[in-house]
């Protein structure tokens, strides 16, 4: 399967997911059908499932390692991660991700089809779904597809990709002198596990930091502070230092948002960080032609810091 970068190198506000199906089983032994979706710039391929090899003391959720050509992979049981009932059913196709520089395969019950939608029709998910392992709802006409957060699924079985938070007595000792605690950083990800850990990181360090689910309240949050600066005359630096930002997020992504400050005038010295699993080499070249000042890979966490360092403390 090849991979869209149109979308990646733009400010169209889309995004192409692939959908799959984990089912389940009722008390009664009816088949549930459960729709899911991942972005498509994660997806390597699609496969049978080939020979497994069992890891000896493997995580739950771990269901082995395959060969694929000149790599080992690791294969995830999501149907375990989701802690669904699937009785007697096999799940022989695999979804083969690689995102944050790792290649991982996932076992589901079926592919469906490629949808071309706008990130303005992903719902963030409700309270009764897995909210700790979806990021988003897309609605279609007779079903609800549940777009996964695969870099906390990931993260948590596979320790190589997980985010760590940095001791904080390292991060201060790094710049001793700066005054980070004058410095406003804004981090917009849709993933609480992961912007949690950011935050967190941030916080640490000794910056101010102020949180948005997605890019769309990122961006009511940064028109506010342009309103307090036409109010009081000041720059906008001094309501917002930093914007650090990842690329999919519900209602807008990333390079929507990073082109929308890009194109307002009052908002041209405000710095921002994309900070992604998409972040390829190609991707990070056409990501700051769009305006980006500097690219991070998750889970690249220990230079987080270190590049607000560069970018905020002034």
């Amino acid at each position: 399967m090849k991979q869209s970068g149109i979308l990646l190198e733009s400010d169209t506000n889309e995004l192409e997911i692939v959908e799959f199906r984990i089912d389940e089983m009722d008390w009664h032994g009816n088949v549930i059908p459960c729709y899911y979706g991942v972005n498509v710039a994660k997806v390597r391929e699609i496969i049978r499932l080939p020979q497994i090899s069992r890891v000896v003391n493997a995580k739950p959720g771990v269901e082995g390692m395959i060969k694929l050509r000149d790599k080992v992979i690791t294969i995830i049981n999501l149907a375990q991660v989701l802690g669904k009932e699937t009785g007697e059913m096999v799940a022989d196709r695999v979804v083969v991700l690689e995102f944050n520089n790792l290649m991982v395969g996932v076992l589901v019950h079926s592919v469906s089809r490629i949808y071309r939608i706008s990130w303005k029709n992903v719902e963030p998910p409700s309270k009764s779904v897995h909210s700790e392992q979806v990021t988003g709802l897309v609605k279609m006409d007779d079903r609800i597809i549940l777009v996964l957060d695969f870099e906390k699924i990931v993260g948590e079985l596979c320790s190589e990709s997980a985010l760590r938070p940095i001791d904080s007595v390292e991060l201060l000792e790094r710049a001793p002198n700066a005054n980070r605690s004058e410095k406003i950083v804004l981090v917009a990800d849709d993933s609480s596990f992961i912007r949690n850990t950011m935050c967190g990181t941030l916080r640490d360090a000794g910056y101010t930091v102020e949180e948005a689910e997605d890019g769309s309240v990122a961006w009511e949050m940064i028109q506010k502070k342009l309103e307090r600066c036409a109010q009081d005359g000041s720059d906008i630096r001094h309501y917002l230092s930093l914007l650090i930002t990842d690329v999919e997020m519900p209602q807008m992504d990333g390079l929507h948002l990073t082109s929308l400050v890009r194109k307002n005038d009052g908002l041209r010295d405000v710095p921002i960080v994309i900070f992604s699993s998409l972040a390829s080499e190609d991707n990070k070249r056409k990501w700051v032609g769009l305006g980006a000042s500097h690219i991070l890979t998750k889970p690249d966490l220990p230079n987080l810091v270190k590049v607000a360092d560069e970018l905020a403390v002034y």
